[in-house]
């Protein structure tokens, strides 16, 4: 049972309060939660609230991009088949289907191939060169992918393969040798949005060849709309946990709008069935319900027919895809249920495993596709740098995920003698071992969190953003709630707390979760407690006075539109 969290009340900064209401004429509540995301100045939060497209960045900022827009036209004007190879996640599918979109639209010949991980192959850009030579590549351009696989890309260059890479993992040791590098964590990188995922750097290039294309008069631009391929970067944005500040947060933001007019049919008939309305689509709605089920093609089939679903035209071939992954996705959450089973039967079993400030466990039982979700969920339970691996033939697949407290690549490299390979960010990471090194790994990964870690970093927080009263939770303060939007990773739906009292015990909804009924001031609110059900007994006391930390939400019931709160901690007020 992880540990009650711990609250951590919202910084007071009355100068910048009085400036922000003055200069923004928004809600007092509002402007505590962006004095509480950190913003210190009226210039930041201006180009948050208001940021547009022609405030993006201009894509020659990365130091390569006049070498790989140069190679790409001279592929284009030389009619050379290119071949686009991305990496298997949501991320690497929508990257791959944008640059095969854009470059088949200014009539490049273009193959795509995105590998199949679920298999445990110890190269990172598997099957790159034989796809190549097969369809007579003389341009690989990886997408999402590429950064870490400094000796397969030295082969494909030795067979007369050029190489770009586009990627935003972090750099390991060797950079690899190839035409252009564009990743914006390159130690040299001039670009300053260090946060692009792999389909913001896949766009940034479709924007500079555009750019080019334009000068040179080679394309009538009306041909060519950006936007087109801007719900692809929202998808992979949103999916892959980029960052919804700066550059990021315009690129979702307008890639929602995109999405919601919904140009691609594959797109639509994925929302019917994952039974979604494509005009009101959300970034959670993305999160939980049409990422997991893309990228259960990488976990357990053909992550491929990602790419295929994308870029589909066909209504009928698109449903029938769109139902595959269906299925797909109730495979990979089998899957993926007897695994989590599996591990929480082991924690609970050996209660000294969270005696430390680190979880590493290993299984041959466990399916290579799913570590990285259960890494991410264990994670986030226990509040602990957390490696799950996959073995399967001796070489062990593992998936990272930590606390902001702990990056990850220092330690990695530190052991790169255990490693076969690793890759990723410091927070979330891979890598592949010998089951033989295991061991080892496992206590220096133990040994240096314990060292690193205090026990105040392994507790959860509830970082609170405001405080507010009932009266003031009004649809007009609902409506004002929709300027810090897209919500997401790093940007995520106010938290706000307030004293109220309990009119009568709560009552339960299924098993897990409970219905409150509050009070403040003669105005009654419902709260929705979802997973805390567990917790009813604390609540069975007439006249109860809590403190709530909530989000807010206009619930629709019948037509009818009524304020809602979704409840994700309380405390019992002593009396």
């Amino acid at each position: 049972m992880a540990h009650a969290p711990l609250w951590v009340y919202p910084e007071k900064n009355p100068s910048l309060f009085q400036a922000i209401t003055n200069e923004f004429n928004i809600h007092p509540v509002t402007a505590q939660i962006l004095i509480s995301r950190g913003f210190k100045t009226l210039e930041e939060i201006n180009e948050f609230l208001y940021a547009k497209l022609p405030n993006l960045l201009d894509p020659d900022l990365f130091p390569d991009m006049d070498k790989a827009v140069q190679r790409i036209l001279t592929a284009l004007r030389e009619k050379e088949p290119i071949l686009i190879y991305g990496d298997n996640d949501v991320d690497g599918m929508t990257a791959a289907a944008l640059l095969t979109d854009f470059l088949r639209n200014i009539d490049a010949k273009v193959f795509v191939d995105i590998p199949n991980r679920a298999t445990l192959k110890k190269s990172l850009i598997g099957d790159a060169l034989q796809v190549a030579l097969k369809h007579h590549c003389k341009l690989l351009i990886t997408v999402d992918c590429g950064i870490t696989a400094a000796r397969e890309i030295q082969e494909v260059v030795q067979h007369g393969i050029d190489v770009i890479v586009t990627d935003h993992h972090e750099p390991t040791s060797k950079i690899p040798h190839c035409v252009a590098t564009l990743n914006p964590k390159l130690i040299n990188s001039t670009y300053p949005n260090r946060d692009l995922t792999g389909v913001g750097v896949a766009f940034k290039l479709a924007h500079a060849l555009t750019n080019a294309l334009s000068e040179q008069e080679e394309i009538a631009t009306p041909k060519i709309d950006l936007k087109n391929y801007l719900d692809l970067v929202a998808l992979g944005t949103i999916a892959d946990m980029g960052a919804l500040r700066g550059e990021n947060r315009i690129l979702v933001r307008y890639g929602l709008k995109q999405l919601r007019k919904s140009r691609r049919i594959g797109l639509t008939k994925l929302f019917q069935v994952s039974d979604l309305e494509p005009n009101e689509i959300t970034p959670s709605d993305i999160a939980s319900k049409i990422a997991p089920r893309l990228n259960s093609l990488g976990r357990v089939a053909e992550p491929i027919k990602g790419v295929e679903l994308l870029l589909i035209r066909d209504s009928k071939e698109a449903e029938s895809l769109a139902h595959e992954l269906d299925l797909s996705n109730l495979e990979r959450q089998k899957i993926e249920r007897e695994a989590s089973d599996d591990i929480e039967n082991t924690i609970f079993q050996h209660p000294e495993i969270l005696r430390e400030k680190a979880i590493v466990l290993h299984s041959n039982r466990w399916h290579p596709g799913i570590i990285a979700i259960i890494s991410a969920r264990i994670a986030k339970q226990y509040n602990r740098p957390t490696l799950i691996i996959s073995i399967e033939q001796g070489i062990g697949k593992g998936s990272i995920r930590t606390i902001p407290e702990f990056p990850l690549l220092p330690i990695l490299k530190q052991n790169e003698d255990l490693l076969i390979n690793f890759g990723g960010h410091d927070y979330a990471a891979g890598l592949t071992i010998k089951e033989a090194n295991i061991p080892l790994f496992r206590q220096r990964f133990i040994q240096a969190a314990d060292q690193a870690l205090k026990e105040k970093d392994v507790i959860n927080k509830l970082y609170l953003d405001a405080k507010i009263d009932f009266r003031d939770l009004t649809f007009d303060f609902m409506e004002s709630l929709n300027l810090l939007e897209p919500f997401g990773n790093e940007n995520p739906a106010p938290l706000l707390y307030c004293d109220a009292a309990q009119v009568w015990p709560p009552k339960l909804i299924g098993k897990f979760h409970m219905k409150l009924f509050l009070e403040q001031d003669d105005r009654m609110l419902e709260g929705i407690g979802f997973g805390l059900a567990g917790r009813r007994d604390q609540l069975r006391k007439k006249n109860l006075s809590l403190r709530i930390a909530f989000t807010p939400q206009v619930n629709m019931f019948l037509n009818k539109a009524s304020i809602q709160l979704l409840i994700k901690d309380f405390q019992v007020e002593p009396k």
